[in-house]
C-alpha cells in the first residue's frame, strides 16, 4: 500500500509538470535553490518522498538526483534487502530492468551504484525507493566501494553535525573515453564515464566533487574536489538555478574531513 501511494504521488507530480495548463511555481523539497536545469526536454522528472531525479530517455540513467539528508533519515543498511526493480513510472524503453545488469560485475567489474544512497534513508519507511533502477547506474566496484561510499559516509557525518545537508549527484559522459555497455541489456544505453556530487547547506556552504569511473579503490575523495563551475561545464547543468550571485559563501571541506 505504501509503495502504491508513493507511485501515485510521483505520478501526480509528473502529470502536473508535464502539462502546459499548469503555470504556477513548483517547489521540490529535495532541491536546494531549485532543481538543476539544462536537461533535454524529453527527460522525465520523477519526485519521490526521499529524492527527485531527471531520467534521460537516451542514456537510460538519471542526469541528476537531488536529495536532502537529515539526522533522522539516516539508518543502518547492512540488513536491508537490495530488491532491484525497474521504475514503474517509466516506460520499458526509457529505463533498464534488473535482468539488464546480469553479468555486469563479472564482465565489467561494475556494481549497481546508488545515486541517492540507501544508508542515508534507511531510517525512513521509504528506503526501498533507493533500489529502483532509475536511481542506479553501473558504477565500477573500485569507485563504488572506495571513494564514493567514503564520501557518502562523510556526508552523513555532516548531516548529524548540521542537522541537514543537500546533495545533487549524477553521471558524466566523456566522448573521448571508451564507452562501456552492459552485456545483457536489451536497450540502447550509455554507461557513465564519471560522476559528480555537490554537497551544500541552506546557508550557502558548498563543496563539489568529480570522479572518473576508473577511480582507484584507495583514492581519497578529498583529492577529487573541484569548483562548482567545473561540474556545471562537464554535466551541462545549472546545479542551483535559483541561487543568488552572493549565495555561495564558503565550503564544507573541513566538515567533510578534507584539508
Amino acid at each position: 500500500m505504501r509503495r502504491a501511494f508513493s507511485c501515485l504521488v510521483s505520478a501526480f507530480i509528473t502529470l502536473i509538470l508535464s502539462t502546459t495548463a499548469f503555470a504556477g511555481e513548483i517547489h521540490i523539497v529535495h532541491c536546494l535553490k531549485g532543481c538543476p536545469t539544462g536537461t533535454p526536454q524529453s527527460n522525465d522528472l520523477i519526485v519521490r518522498e526521499i529524492f527527485a531525479l531527471s531520467s534521460n530517455d537516451t542514456t537510460k540513467f538519471a542526469d541528476w538526483v537531488a536529495y536532502r539528508v537529515t539526522s533522522e533519515t539516516i539508518g543502518t543498511s547492512k540488513s536491508l534487502n537490495r530488491d532491484w526493480e525497474a521504475d514503474p513510472l517509466l516506460d520499458d524503453a526509457e529505463t533498464l530492468e534488473p535482468d539488464d545488469y546480469k553479468s555486469a560485475f563479472g564482465d565489467l567489474k561494475t556494481d549497481r551504484g546508488h545515486q541517492a544512497p540507501l544508508a542515508s534513508f534507511a531510517g525512513t519507511v521509504f528506503w526501498r525507493s533507493t533500489n529502483i533502477l532509475s536511481n542506479i547506474t553501473p558504477q565500477k566496484s573500485d569507485l563504488n566501494q572506495g571513494a564514493w561510499v567514503a564520501l557518502e559516509s562523510a556526508v552523513r557525518d555532516v548531516a548529524y553535525k548540521r542537522k541537514e545537508i543537500y546533495v545533487v549527484t549524477g553521471p558524466l559522459y566523456d566522448p573521448n573515453e571508451n564507452q562501456m555497455t552492459l552485456p545483457k541489456a536489451d536497450e540502447t544505453h550509455t554507461v557513465p564515464t564519471g560522476y559528480f556530487k555537490v554537497v551544500a547547506t541552506e546557508a550557502g556552504a558548498m563543496t563539489a566533487f568529480v570522479f572518473d569511473q576508473d577511480t582507484d579503490r584507495n583514492a581519497n575523495y578529498c583529492d577529487h574536489i573541484k569548483p562548482l563551475s567545473d561540474v556545471e561545464t562537464l554535466s551541462g547543468l545549472d546545479i542551483f538555478p535559483e541561487a543568488s550571485a552572493t549565495w555561495a559563501n564558503g565550503d564544507l571541506n573541513s566538515d567533510l574531513g578534507c584539508p
